[in-house]
Order: C-alpha cells, then sequence, then structure tokens
C-alpha cells in the first residue's frame, strides 16, 4: 500500500535570479517543474514511496531558467533530473525506474513476468501515445484521439486484479497519468470531447488515480493549462 497522506509545503520555484542550493553535498534532490507532466511522473513515484524526507523537491522555473542548473547539474537543462549520490540522471522514464530501484517504499514494478511483458509495452508507447495526441489538436482530434484512448481502455481490461494497468499502482501508471490528466482538460475544453465516454475502464482508472495521496498534490492548474493549450494549439 502507499505510504499515508503527507501535507508538504511546496518550495517556491528558482528562476535565474536564485543561488544555487548546496549541489553535491549528500542531498538527494529531484528538479521538476510543477506545470512540466515529464516530471510530474517522478514526483508521483517519489510520494508514492513515501519519499518525501528522503528526496528534495527542487522546483524549476522552466520559463526563466537558473544558469547554475545547465552548467551544474543537468547540461540538457530539462526536468526531471535527480541529484543522487555524486550523479545526476535524467529523462523521465530512466528516472522513475531508478527511483523504484534504488529506493525503499513500495514496490512499483511487478514480479509476474506477464505483467513485466505488458509494462514493458506500454512504457514503450508512451511516445507514440503522446505524439499522436498531441498531433491531433491541430487534425482530426475525436479520431485520432480517440484511438489513443481506445488503447489505453483495453490495455486497463489486460488484468482485473485492480483499477490500474497491471492490476495494481505501478509506473506505467505514473508515466501515463500526466498526459491524461492534461489531455482530459485540454480537449473537454478545446474540443468538447469527453475521453472517458464510452471507456469505463479509463473513467475508473482516472477515478482511482484522483484518489490517490500521492497524485493529488502533484495535479496541474487547469485554468493555466487551457491557456497554454489554446495558445500552442489554436494560435
Amino acid at each position: 500500500m502507499a505510504t499515508p497522506s503527507v501535507q508538504e509545503v511546496l518550495p517556491p520555484s528558482l528562476d535565474s535570479t536564485s543561488k544555487p542550493p548546496p549541489l553535491f553535498d549528500g542531498t538527494t534532490r529531484l528538479y521538476i517543474n510543477y506545470q512540466c507532466p515529464f516530471a510530474q511522473r517522478s514526483w508521483i513515484v517519489r510520494n508514492y514511496k513515501g519519499l518525501h524526507d528522503k528526496i528534495k523537491l527542487v522546483p524549476i522555473d522552466l520559463q526563466n531558467r537558473p544558469a547554475w542548473y545547465k552548467e551544474k547539474v543537468y547540461p540538457e537543462n530539462k526536468v526531471p533530473s535527480l541529484e543522487h549520490n555524486g550523479k545526476v540522471i535524467g529523462e523521465s522514464l530512466d528516472v522513475i525506474k531508478y527511483l523504484d530501484s534504488n529506493f525503499e517504499g513500495p514496490a512499483l514494478w511487478p514480479d509476474d513476468p506477464d505483467k513485466q511483458k505488458f509494462a514493458e509495452e506500454l512504457l514503450a508507447y508512451t511516445d507514440t501515445f503522446l505524439k499522436n495526441v498531441y498531433g491531433s489538436f491541430k487534425g482530426d482530434t475525436i479520431k485520432v484521439a480517440g484511438a489513443e484512448f481506445d488503447y489505453l481502455e483495453t490495455a486497463l481490461q489486460k488484468f482485473d486484479d485492480g483499477p490500474f494497468f497491471l492490476g495494481q499502482f505501478s509506473l506505467v501508471d505514473a508515466a501515463y497519468a500526466p498526459f491524461v490528466e492534461r489531455f482530459q482538460i485540454a480537449l473537454h475544453e478545446l474540443s468538447k470531447y469527453d475521453i472517458t465516454s464510452g471507456r469505463p475502464k479509463l473513467a475508473a482508472w482516472i477515478e482511482e488515480l484522483n484518489n490517490l495521496d500521492a497524485y493529488k498534490p502533484t495535479k496541474c492548474d487547469p485554468k493555466l493549462l487551457v491557456e497554454i493549450y489554446k495558445s500552442r494549439f489554436l494560435a
């Protein structure tokens, strides 16, 4: 089971005027951005494993990034990245796998070989899922995006021992959740399209996610999200 709810005071974002933390001093730091879905993946996993006291959140302002982040922490200048044991790990799927393998807390990777295989398939598909849904905003939204949500609906039917992709909550759920969250909001606002209509498994999955204490504090600001999507896709 997930660790009980922890009421965490979220730190302010660091920008170009902010001094760096005492880098590589033995503190484990997860660099995120509060609106970035890729960073949200690792934030969810960190919370679910109950690592609030073990891993310090360091939010970065991506619109006004501190120069030291690229120069001293992560040359790719993206989030998320994880500072741990004198090294930095980047790329969101790599970070969540690393968090699960190297820290205490509930295991988010299954022991069952069939579930492991399916998990790898689903994680490998995330790039295709994102490319197609994002692309649909400037095309036949309902047809193209609908096919991707049908894919998720089918995937959620494979195991019946719980409401998540592998039955129980796993890295797969953390990988998809931030994007489904945003697509549900944006498609409803911009296209009047309900991604859960006719997809009971997807609807139940979203409902279960919204009940997770690890997920709730990571959710994006819907109003800000809609404005970002409007300027990106409707301009």
